[in-house]
């Protein structure tokens, strides 16, 4: 669940979070329709879910959601291999968002660290 600047941000930093062998999701309340302009604005390359049940996806992950209209705020995850949640970010406004650039970092120690 990314906001503008994130899928920019991590875009941006694509190639290198990649060289990692590490895979870029993005996930998004709005239709299709919304979701496309997004991605055409930000020029994001790497998977975007779309139509996404924010209520549903708030009791799933534990994203902050709001009910009017029906958003979830911003929520970052890093998995391990396993697929279980290594780091968790969530956002309770405008601020407090996973970065590229921090994701990138915790990759790389917990690759160091293993």
């Amino acid at each position: 669940m990314f906001c503008r600047q994130q899928l920019a941000d991590f875009q941006s930093s694509l190639e290198s979070i990649q060289n990692e062998g590490v895979l870029v999701l993005a996930g998004s309340v709005d239709p299709l329709d919304k979701a496309e302009e997004m991605i055409a604005a930000t020029g994001v390359s790497f998977p975007v879910a779309y139509g996404l049940a924010a209520e549903d996806i708030s009791r799933a992950v534990g994203a902050y959601y709001d009910p009017e209209p029906p958003y979830l705020h911003a929520a970052g995850f890093i998995l391990t291999p396993n697929g279980t949640v290594a780091v968790g970010c969530y956002s309770t406004g405008p601020i407090g968002r996973l970065s590229a650039r921090d994701a990138l970092a915790l990759i790389i120690h917990f690759k160091n660290a293993a």
